[in-house]
């Protein structure tokens, strides 16, 4: 018989009533926090999100060293997913390989080896990839084992993890980032490590910096793959409010394709804007007639010569027209809308330029800091250690005798205390010394050590007990990281579009269309950051117009829309440019400002490490073209001497190791100057240099002592007002890392010398320079650029020629 079960035992039950909207409510809103602060926005100090600051912290825990082998991806995701990031492996490797993309991040902090994807395509998956710590994440996480961040603990409460990373590299401007929370989102533009430090430490050194003063070193963003930004009125709003919009254009230029065609080269796009979305868009939008005068379009991007597309112009068409159809109706020009939402105290907020440096520049000082406490713990404790040992030698005999004597550790421990007054960390520390410790070459190194811990120790005591040391320590570890991981600015800024030409209608069943654009007068305009551009006529430019913003116009010639003009180069080449490639400006009042130029690397073919000087007219009835070498080599071509048939030709022999330094067209009116590094300027008439072929190498143009070469060679036209700006600096300084002293001085104040001696010094040193490391000659006024392209303020011009220099508050890139 089957046994009758027993009646369940009575379950205590309760039933709780609940307000279903509040409870929807509490959980959500908890929801959205959490995504908020765990998932979608970075943290405003080191400009990451939670899963990729696990990454570089786990790579760093792993060892994964930028001089280290590589690692397969799926190692790092699973330690990852394992020990810190509880969610899926897909999303964790899909944050690494973002970490890792040249085109996504401006500076990378993940080294990724392998197939990690393009603009085009996604990354292998990670068990074919590796990945190792690329060089920028070693400043990232620089401090973090001397307590100078906060740690929380991980998912189960059984390992600890950062709060923050250090972050010595400002990465939340550096390399921007975007994010979708509940309710809001994120979309930061990336920037030039080299400006964002240069602001950043204005910062530090000046806490109540406006606005208008940091946008002198940051003047916009800088994107990794290149490319031009077209008006900053939407830059500035956004550094000014946390919003604002920008648009951004491709990088083309306009070459022959074949002897009958033309086509567009386009070298740069937008900002992850990917070469199969322009072919395809270009496709539709001939195929709804919205794009004419287009033949071919084709990608023909290789690892060698990196992006580039060749978009073919029919006959008839004017290249400039068609591009600027390209830019109207293609993502070759596409918007970015900045909105700068990132985590400040756990709270997100809407933060402009100023703010997001200011919370990193805090952000670096409390890192200092905390940091700095921690060295002089430690040194106090080592230098603790050390005395005792020290007592203990000086005495060695009695302390073997005093450990002989005892029962056990304790009971010598406790006697070394007694008999030497040592604390119980330096008794300790005697126990375990060993026997080999007890020569006299150990005693020495001791008292080197003693020294050398309490200078140390010093040190870090006057910069805890000295907020201003604090502060430039800060600002000092700052320019060290910018000199280390700065690359150049890769993105031109364009105040406004520019006169580019507008394409006509599309034509009629028959109809022979010619978009040309008409020859006027104009002038091309050479700027000392290497932009090329051209005017809307040919009126003259007022001389304070050369003070353009960001820039200065280093050569100039006259010309019009369909001419050619020469390009000279430090190789002693020349090469033809028609003026029509140039991007036009619009037209001003009478000032200059070549914001709106095209690189010249995007015109003509430059050879590895060689630069253009200056612009030259290729009229036959123009003065001779001069040109002056470092060797102090001077020549003049003979007008007209200029092939027919060819685009590039040399101008002058060069003998090795020399070069060009300097080029423009010279009338025998006009007075040639030459400086050398040893200050010496030697100026004389033109016509003393007889015109030569280009095949010739010139003549001797000024007498140069050992050691030395020629800084600036060029030519002062007849009766013009000019003056002589010259940079003084130590020959042993690495370049880039000496401001030096300037002097500007009146031309007239310096006398004539025949060709080939030595000239007059114009420049006298002071302690601790020994060359002129820049000079200029040219018409009143100087106006002097920095290498990021911002002004640079020259002292009042001196009567005096022999006078030293006034120290320079930067920098001086160029004077123009």
């Amino acid at each position: 018989m089957a046994r009758r079960s027993s009646p369940p035992e009575a379950v205590d039950e309760r039933i709780i009533d609940i307000d279903v909207s509040a409870e929807m409510q509490t959980s959500f809103l908890e929801y959205a926090y959490s995504v908020i602060y765990a998932r979608a926005l970075p943290d405003a100090r080191d400009g990451l999100k939670p899963v990729q600051r696990r990454i570089l912290y786990q790579m760093g825990e792993m060892g994964l060293r930028p001089d280290r082998p590589y690692v397969k991806s799926s190692r790092v995701v699973g330690d990852v997913m394992g020990k810190l990031h509880p969610h899926g492996d897909v999303a964790i490797y899909d944050a690494m390989v973002r970490l890792a993309q040249p085109f996504a991040m401006r500076l990378p902090l993940v080294d990724g080896h392998g197939n990690f994807g393009s603009l085009d395509q996604g990354p292998a998956a990670p068990r074919y990839t590796e990945a190792r710590m690329a060089p920028a994440t070693v400043a990232m996480l620089a401090g973090i084992d001397e307590d100078a961040v906060d740690f929380v603990p991980n998912y189960d409460n059984k390992l600890t993890q950062p709060a923050v990373l250090p972050a010595a590299i400002p990465n939340l401007l550096v390399n921007g980032g975007s994010g979708i929370a509940v309710g809001m989102a994120t979309n930061l533009a990336p920037h030039n490590l080299v400006e964002v430090v240069s602001a950043a430490r204005h910062l530090v050194m000046n806490p109540e910096a406006t606005l208008d003063e940091l946008m002198r070193f940051v003047p916009g963003p800088d994107l990794p793959g290149g490319g031009t930004v077209v008006g900053l009125e939407g830059v500035r709003e956004a550094y000014a409010t946390g919003r604002g919009q920008f648009r951004t254009r491709a990088t083309c230029r306009i070459e022959n394709v074949t002897a009958r065609r033309r086509g567009i080269v386009v070298t740069e796009l937008p900002y992850m804007v990917s070469p199969e979305r322009v072919l395809e868009k270009i496709k539709e939008g001939v195929q709804a007639k919205k794009l004419i005068g287009i033949a071919d379009a084709n990608d023909l991007t290789d690892r060698h010569h990196g992006l580039r597309l060749l978009i073919e112009i029919k006959s008839g068409f004017e290249p400039e027209a068609v591009l600027a159809q390209l830019y109207r109706h293609t993502p070759m020009e596409d918007s970015f809308s900045i909105n700068n939402v990132a985590l400040v105290e756990g709270q997100p907020r809407t933060l402009g330029l100023r703010e997001m440096l200011t919370v990193w520049v805090d952000h670096r000082i409390t890192v200092t800091r905390r940091r700095t406490t921690f060295r002089l713990e430690r040194r106090r404790e080592r230098l603790h250690l050390v005395l005792g040992l020290l007592t203990a030698i000086l005495d060695i005999d009695e302390v073997i005798q005093i450990i002989r004597a005892a029962d056990d550790a304790d009971v010598a421990r406790a006697r070394l205390m007694t008999v030497f007054d040592l604390s119980e960390k330096q008794a300790e520390y005697i126990l375990e010394l060993r026997l080999r410790r007890l020569t006299k070459f150990s005693r020495i190194e001791l008292e080197k050590e003693q020294d050398q811990l309490a200078k140390e120790i010093a040190e870090l005591e006057a910069i805890l007990a000295d907020d201003h040391l604090l502060r430039t320590t800060v600002a000092d570890a700052m320019a060290e990281v910018a000199q280390t991981y700065g690359t150049p600015r890769r993105t031109v800024l364009l105040e406004s579009a520019g006169g580019t030409a507008s394409a006509a209608p599309a034509p009629r069943r028959g109809e022979q269309v010619s978009l040309e654009i008409a020859d006027t007068p104009c002038r091309v305009l050479l700027s000392a950051t290497g932009l090329l551009a051209r005017t809307a006529d040919d009126a003259p430019l007022e001389r304070e117009g050369r003070r353009v913003r960001h820039d200065v116009i280093a050569s100039e010639v006259l010309a019009s829309t369909r001419a050619q003009v020469g390009l000279v180069t430090n190789r002693g080449r020349l090469l033809r440019m028609d003026v029509v490639d140039l991007p036009g400006l619009p037209p001003t009042d009478g000032r200059a400002s070549v914001a709106g130029g095209a690189k010249v690397g995007e015109l003509v073919a430059l050879e590895k490490g060689e630069r253009a000087l200056a612009l030259v007219s290729l009229d036959p009835t123009a003065p001779p073209l001069m040109l002056g070498t470092a060797a102090g080599v001077v020549k003049r071509v003979t007008p007209g001497d200029v092939p027919g048939n060819r685009d590039t030709w040399e101008v002058i022999a060069l003998k090795d190791g020399d070069e060009v330094v300097g080029a423009t067209l010279a009338g025998d009116d006009d007075e040639m100057v030459l400086v050398s590094s040893d200050s010496s300027l030697l100026h004389f008439p033109a016509s003393t240099v007889r015109p030569q072929g280009r095949a010739a190498g010139g003549m001797a143009g000024i007498k140069l002592s050992a050691g030395h070469k020629v800084v600036f060679a060029g030519v002062v036209p007849a009766g013009t007002p000019a003056q002589v700006v010259t940079v003084a600096g130590s020959s042993d300084a690495l370049p880039g890392t000496e401001t030096g002293s300037a002097k500007v001085s009146p031309f007239e104040a310096y006398p004539a010398k025949g060709r080939a001696t030595g000239g007059v010094r114009s420049h006298r040193f002071l302690k601790g320079e020994d060359a002129l490391i820049l000079a200029w000659v040219g018409p009143a006024p100087a106006a002097a650029t920095a290498p990021s392209g911002q002004p640079v303020t020259l002292p009042e011009p001196d009567p005096r020629r022999d006078m030293s220099g006034t120290p320079l508050p930067a920098q001086v890139h160029a004077v123009g």
